[in-house]
């Protein structure tokens, strides 16, 4: 029997993580094909007591989470690294696409392997470094940086980290004068909501401006812990963004997507991104077309609040960035007038200004 001190305790999730196929089938009846999968994959597995409650019950999370063959398949166009991260750090763990934004990769263990991570080439490696040399060759290049004014502490998952290690990274960041905005990605919320204590806001809101990308998949997740976790942040004025992957045979559909979206606002999570899965090798199972993706955002505009519609991003293979992907309202041009669709199909012109 799990006390309730215990089940409430993050650490106690992560030791009792499930991390081979005797674990998973303790608590779920595995299909020869994910069984198998188990065994010989690649990215390692790792679910936590309270995810894995989540997954006996949802087929779409548990589609995200459990190994399965195709992982092992490799479609044209997949690439270990489809960004490119690999050839644009300047020291290794820090990622430089944009002028004035950094990817600082600080751990590459995470509480949950997704099975669709853009990094599945490296966490649970022990490739990304999380010591304080490492880290500190990191800090040394944005301080010798000034037009990085942004910091994104991603991994790996940053919140398996203690208080303490991310206290000493977070002082440092802000100590830089030109670092205006810090971020930290996580799915903590979602899959370990026992990280969320009050210790760790409280410790949190001292480096303000400091804002969470949160990573939520599906309407499944949402459940009291998780609510209670994001109201702790939300009430001490940290702003939370989420991200979404759109997955195949997941939340590839308008009344999930609407679902979803419309309780992140629920949380108090704006909901910012709705990604096209990445073209990670052995991903072909969980990409969508593209057009699937555009269509359901035209399902949102007009039909629901406009807080709840994200944008929808391709990031761009090679290291090109994300590219916002819309649907067409403006749909022709005579003379001096748009001509302008709206969400009930209606045309509509729109005179310009000279």
């Amino acid at each position: 029997m799990i006390s309730s001190r215990d089940w409430n305790d993050w650490h106690w999730q992560v030791r009792h993580s499930i991390r081979d196929v005797r674990g998973l089938r303790r608590i779920l009846p595995l299909t020869r094909a994910e069984g198998d999968a188990c065994t010989l994959c690649r990215l390692p597995l790792a679910i936590t007591p309270y995810y894995a409650a989540l997954i006996r019950k949802s087929r779409a999370l548990r589609r995200t989470v459990v190994p399965l063959p195709a992982e092992f398949a490799r479609a044209a166009g997949e690439l270990d690294d489809p960004l490119g991260e690999e050839s644009r750090m300047p020291v290794p763990g820090l990622v430089h696409t944009y002028p004035d934004k950094v990817l600082f990769l600080v751990t590459d263990q995470c509480a949950v392997y997704c099975r669709f991570c853009t990094r599945s080439r490296v966490v649970g490696s022990g490739a990304i470094r999380s010591d304080v040399k490492s880290w500190s060759r990191a800090i040394e290049y944005i301080k010798k940086t000034p037009a990085i004014r942004d910091v994104l502490i991603s991994g790996g998952e940053p919140l398996i980290l203690s208080d303490g290690r991310l206290e000493w990274l977070l002082k440092r960041l802000r100590a830089i004068k030109h670092v205006e905005l810090i971020r930290l990605s996580t799915k903590a919320p979602a899959v370990l909501p026992q990280r969320i204590t009050p210790a760790l806001v409280r410790m949190l809101k001292r480096f303000h401006p400091l804002w969470l990308s949160v990573h939520f998949t599906h309407p499944d997740e949402f459940t009291p812990e998780v609510a209670k976790a994001c109201a702790r942040l939300a009430d001490a004025g940290i702003p939370m963004c989420s991200q979404t992957v759109l997955l195949k045979g997941v939340n590839d559909d308008a009344k999930t997507i609407k679902r979803l979206m419309l309780g992140l606002l629920n949380i108090r999570v704006k909901p910012y991104y709705l990604h096209q899965c990445d073209a990670i090798a052995g991903s072909e199972h969980f990409r969508t077309p593209v057009q699937k993706g555009i269509d359901i955002i035209r399902s949102l505009h007009g039909f629901t609040t406009g807080y709840a519609v994200p944008m929808y991003m391709i990031d761009a293979p090679g290291g090109g960035g994300k590219v916002p992907v819309t649907p067409e309202y403006v749909v022709g041009r005579k003379r001096d007038e748009l001509l302008l669709r709206n969400y009930q199909g209606k045309t509509f012109r729109y005179r310009e200004g000279k």
